[in-house]
């Protein structure tokens, strides 16, 4: 079987080079952030923001400070940062006094 995968390995090796993947972070003055409008089911209106790039963990703690600065709900899904209502004037905000270039895109 030639072409076989593998699908389960007790190896260490497969272990170790996973981790030298990780993601590299850049500075927020080099990371390029896109503002989205996005209408979900029911013709509700979010805000996506798109092209972040750190660990989750920073991404969770910063979600949770812009649904707390714009007064509404909100969730991290797939690498982006979804807010209930049209919020991107106040998170263009947020992130500019952090130091990010953002630019407004759809909608």
């Amino acid at each position: 079987m030639s072409n076989s995968k593998i699908v389960y390995t007790t190896s260490d090796e497969v272990f170790e080079a996973n981790e030298d993947n990780k993601i590299d972070v850049l500075s927020p003055s080099d990371q390029r952030v896109r503002l989205h409008l996005d209408r979900k089911g029911g013709g509700k209106i979010v805000t996506v923001v798109k092209g972040l790039v750190h660990d989750d963990q920073f991404l969770l703690g910063l979600t949770k400070e812009i649904k707390k600065r714009c007064g509404s709900g909100g969730s991290f899904k797939n690498n982006e940062i979804l807010i209930q209502g049209n919020k991107r004037d106040i998170i263009k905000n947020i992130l500019i006094d952090k130091g990010y270039d953002v630019k407004l895109s759809g909608g």
